[in-house]
């Protein structure tokens, strides 16, 4: 049967400890042990089953985790405090001293400021590359290159990485190939097509309710437990651990994730398809003009759709700001940066999320200062939203 990551969230079951239909919640900070060599056991990584202390794991966190491993089709996961805090143990888990990174252009800017501007202190070299041009990845390997880095679809240009062509180059030369599947949740399942190791923002769609911050690790048992190795791995000896109340939180909105998706992907191609009408410089994978529309159908899990991100261009940050700020007086959204909202959230990357980015480099990459990213909400009818925002974009002249 095909691989359906909704179904696999859906088949998990959890009872709490008084017959709850929600898992108990541990709020405990350190566990205690019936014996000595027990606790000894668990520092040598020998006894499973048993908890040590909430930097390690707990049994909050591990319900947590195993449903995100459930839904991308990995061996198990290791949930964080952060995206960030999910991203960079990753990375510095893989590549040590000397080594080298090949990485997407395109991704978040906390990300790409991790990689240009922290890793270098640590012996780590990135080549930054147009991860949509696989001759070119392939070109910026070396002997030392450990990590092939991308998102499904980028932040904030909706590049579309071709991830069983960067998965057949990771094989081919015994490199990992690590994929932040932030946007693009149930949509794209990455490790289904080659993917090592998949991340997320658990901030965005998968919380859905802008209230916390989180990140997952998706990957292997063997690689999750070498995150959380009391003496060497990164997962645990850099901290960013997730609360189980907050675990606790995700792990419920999990459960509608598949409902939001669909109406968020089905809102953002309404718009998308009406704006590129109106003339409007229109990027969405669910477009025919996008020029990876074809590569993300031949990946995507088709009930989903292209999920909830789109992004205009007017031309210059004056309109960008003055149309940002009057579509939130008539109450279309927020002007604030994230995503995966119930409400549509728009922002100005190249002066907020991207902003990491030189701004030579951001026009290098074809980061316009008119761009607009979009995350569209759970709205219920979106074509009186599409009717407001119209009337915003004339009045400002956009339109």
């Amino acid at each position: 049967m095909k691989f359906n990551p909704a179904d696999k969230i859906q088949d998990l079951q959890y009872f709490g400890e008084f017959g709850g239909v929600n898992p108990s919640i541990s709020d405990s900070s350190t566990y205690t042990f019936i014996s000595a060599k027990t606790m000894f056991d668990t520092f040598e990584g020998n006894a499973d089953g048993c908890y040590l202390y909430s930097r390690h794991s707990t049994p909050s966190n591990l319900y947590l985790g195993e449903a995100l491993a459930a839904m991308e089709g990995t061996e198990t996961a290791n949930v964080s405090a952060s995206g960030m805090g999910a991203i960079t143990p990753v990375l510095l888990q893989l590549v040590g001293a000397g080594e080298h990174i090949v990485s997407s252009r395109t991704i978040y800017g906390g990300t790409y400021a991790f990689l240009k501007n922290f890793t270098p202190r640590l012996g780590i070299a990135t080549t930054f590359v147009d991860i949509t041009k696989l001759d070119v990845v392939e070109a910026s390997i070396t002997e030392k290159t450990k990590v092939l880095y991308c998102e499904s679809v980028s932040n904030p240009l909706l590049e579309v990485a071709d991830i069983v062509g960067l998965s057949a180059l990771a094989k081919k030369y015994n490199l990992k190939l690590v994929v932040d599947n932030t946007f693009s949740p149930l949509s794209i399942s990455p490790a289904k097509l080659g993917a090592d190791v998949v991340i997320h923002s658990l901030t965005k769609f998968i919380n859905g309710s802008s209230d916390t911050v989180g990140g997952v690790v998706c990957g292997t048992q063997e690689f999750i437990n070498d995150l959380r190795n009391v003496n060497s791995g990164a997962s645990m000896l850099l901290g960013a651990t997730m609360d189980s109340l907050r675990a606790s939180s995700v792990l419920k909105n999990m459960r509608t994730l598949h409902i939001r998706m669909k109406q968020h992907s089905l809102n953002a191609a309404f718009l998308a398809e009406k704006f590129e009408s109106d003339g409007l410089k229109t990027v969405y994978p669910g477009l025919t003009s996008h020029p990876s529309h074809k590569l993300f159908k031949s990946m995507m899990n088709t009930e989903y759709g292209f999920g909830g991100m789109l992004t205009l261009d007017v031309g210059s940050i004056e309109k960008a700001n003055e149309l940002m700020e009057l579509m939130q007086y008539k109450n279309v959204g927020y002007l604030a940066v994230s995503l995966g909202f119930y409400k549509t959230l728009f922002s100005a990357p190249g002066s907020s999320t991207s902003s990491e980015i030189p701004v030579e480099e951001q026009k290098e990459m074809g980061l316009s200062d008119g761009l607009i990213r979009f995350s569209i909400g759970l709205d219920n009818d979106i074509a009186r939203t599409y009717q407001i925002m119209k009337m915003c974009m004339k009045e400002i002249g956009v339109l």
